[in-house]
């Protein structure tokens, strides 16, 4: 049979046009190939370690690979930056947290808005936060470190995992509860802070349990208060800020997966429903709830309103307490 070309091309063009009217038929082989998940901190903190392990779960339930990538500093923004800007077709994801919601308030020059530049995919979970000390810091609890850093003022410093993240915001709200002068010293993240603190280069940090317990519970350095309504599992034996003075400091980190926006909503569907099913797999509970991790699946929609939510919030907290960028 012979098929003149001019056959063949309105063939192509009835296929095309097809497929443009009903885009789950050109979705339906998603994910043809391998994902990349980019996480905007380097290894060893929460995020990364959250990351790695939905990685490899959601790459069971897809039947493709999700190669996770470290592209870390600015407050998360450099890896934000980079899924923002990415072809919006569900291989390039964004693995993060809710310090990108502060971020989006510290940096006045993002070339995204947090608020429209992502498709939200789904809840990973929270993550309380500790605030851990060097061993050679004379304070053993919150209590006593406030009265040093009141009789010492601005010599007592504390690193953060960056300008614009969590644990920079946990520091500028407890100096303004505590009512202390706190020397802020920023990193890039907590694989580069955490050798300083065991070292005592650095005496404090607010962390995430999910990076710090196990520290703690080898003795590399100490733990002074969790940053949670009750003590934690993990950490048993620390008060709570609230135990030790400072009623209502209740930070958790939240942890989720964003793709660029404009993907497509199937492809949107099929990512949020591999991640929800791994976040239900029981090894990956068990193993992330030994170190602290509350795994928390949830709609995209309800994503959504949380960053919304949050970006406001954190904005207010900015605004009052004059945290800048150094």
């Amino acid at each position: 049979m012979i098929v003149s070309l001019r056959a063949l091309c309105l063939a192509c063009a009835s296929m095309l046009a097809l497929a443009a009217a009903h885009p789950a038929l050109a979705d339906a082989a998603y994910p043809a190939k391998p994902i990349r998940m980019i996480i905007p901190f380097p290894p060893a903190g929460a995020t990364d370690i959250l990351g790695r392990a939905v990685a490899q779960k959601m790459s069971e339930q897809l039947g493709q690979q999700i190669i996770a990538e470290n592209r870390p500093g600015a407050g998360s923004t450099i890896g934000a930056d980079l899924v923002a800007k990415a072809a919006p077709d569900g291989y390039t994801i964004l693995m993060t947290s809710g310090s990108l919601c502060i971020a989006a308030n510290l940096y006045k020059k993002l070339s995204f808005d947090v608020n429209k530049s992502f498709a939200p995919v789904g809840m990973v979970g929270q993550v309380p936060q500790v605030l851990v000390a060097t061993n050679s810091l004379p304070a053993r609890n919150v209590r006593e470190l406030i009265a040093m850093a009141k009789a010492r003022p601005g010599q007592v410093n504390a690193g953060s995992q960056g300008n614009g993240t969590l644990s920079h915001m946990e520091l500028e709200l407890f100096k303004s509860a505590a009512g202390v002068n706190i020397q802020h010293v920023p990193y890039k993240g907590s694989s580069q802070v955490i050798p300083d603190l065991i070292a005592g280069n650095v005496q404090l940090l607010f962390d995430s349990v999910l990076s710090s317990a196990s520290m703690v519970k080898t003795g590399q350095f100490k733990a002074l208060g969790v940053a949670s309504e009750k003590r934690l599992p993990a950490l048993p034996d620390v008060p709570t800020m609230a135990e030790s003075g400072l009623p209502g400091f209740d930070v958790s980190n939240w942890f989720a997966v964003l793709a660029p926006a404009g993907t497509p909503r199937e492809v949107v569907v099929k990512l949020n429903a591999a991640l929800n099913k791994a976040l239900q797999m029981p090894d990956l509970r068990e193993k992330l709830a030994q170190q602290g991790a509350v795994l928390e699946s949830s709609t995209p929609e309800v994503l959504g309103a949380l960053i919304r939510k949050d970006v406001d919030k954190w904005g207010k907290v900015i605004q009052q307490s004059g945290a800048q960028i150094e």
